[in-house]
């Protein structure tokens, strides 16, 4: 029988896309935090086990042994790969004092609302299109990245896999919501730091419209310029491949045409 906290558990995708994105199988991805920690002359335990709980959202929050490891081997904080970043509580002690209690961020007692019904599936690899004006360039740009999508219900997850786009170290995320056909969610894009942007950050939001065949999303990206102004363009997805497999990564992990 499935219990209250299981059915209210969300699974944490965004870790799950990341280690997809990577290649790795869970235990290849364990491999890699031991690894990191001794380089960081932490070791750790690390098994396949912990990143199931992980990413089944068993375990919210990681331990900073573990939270430095996951920096090291994928260059992310944990609050960037699904993880509750952890708060500090202050209550009284009752003694005219005050206690400090660590607690999660999003913990709540408030009764979860269910999922809207969702009308496909779109886990996979897809290309991800966009087009954006440059002021300091006179110029518009065409950017790509095979991405790969990993679904839970209603929410998608989407990473950019590594050096499968067309602007070389520049991994995309999106965090999508569908509600029948209509995809809304935000974007985040880490720019090389070597190239034009210097490693600049940008991130906003995309509301995008699925096909009935499924097989396509397109919309557009709002986001903010570097002059404070408002910044939109087109977006499209379209589906490369159902699997998600080891070979089906290796085979999108590539420059898209």
């Amino acid at each position: 029988m499935t219990t209250t906290a299981e059915r209210e558990r969300v699974p944490n995708d965004v870790l799950t896309s990341v280690r997809k994105s990577m290649n790795l199988s869970q235990d290849e991805f364990a491999q890699g935090l031991r690894g990191a920690g001794e380089e960081l002359g932490e070791p750790n335990d690390a098994s396949k086990r912990l990143v199931q709980r992980w990413e089944s959202g068993m375990t919210r929050t990681c331990r900073p042994l573990y939270a430095r490891a996951l920096k090291q081997f994928t260059g992310r904080a944990p609050e960037s790969l699904g993880f509750a970043i952890p708060m500090t509580r202050v209550h009284s002690d009752g003694a005219g004092g005050h206690d400090m209690e660590a607690g999660e961020v999003g913990t709540t007692s408030a009764v979860t609302s269910p999922e809207p019904e969702t009308q496909g599936e779109y886990a996979g690899i897809w290309l991800s299109r966009y087009e954006f004006y440059s002021s300091s360039r006179d110029e518009t740009f065409d950017c790509k990245h095979h991405v790969v999508i990993v679904q839970h219900g209603n929410r998608l997850t989407a990473q950019s896999l590594p050096g499968a786009s067309t602007n070389p170290d520049s991994p995309l995320s999106l965090d999508l919501t569908v509600d029948r056909n209509i995809i809304t969610g935000t974007w985040t894009e880490q720019t090389a730091l070597d190239g034009y942007y210097h490693g600049a950050r940008y991130h906003g939001a995309v509301q995008l419209l699925i096909e009935p065949t499924g097989r396509r999303m397109a919309g557009k990206w709002v986001g903010f310029g570097k002059d404070f102004d408002v910044n939109s363009g087109p977006w499209e997805l379209r589906l490369l491949d159902r699997s998600t497999g080891r070979a089906s990564v290796e085979r999108y992990s590539a420059s898209p045409e």
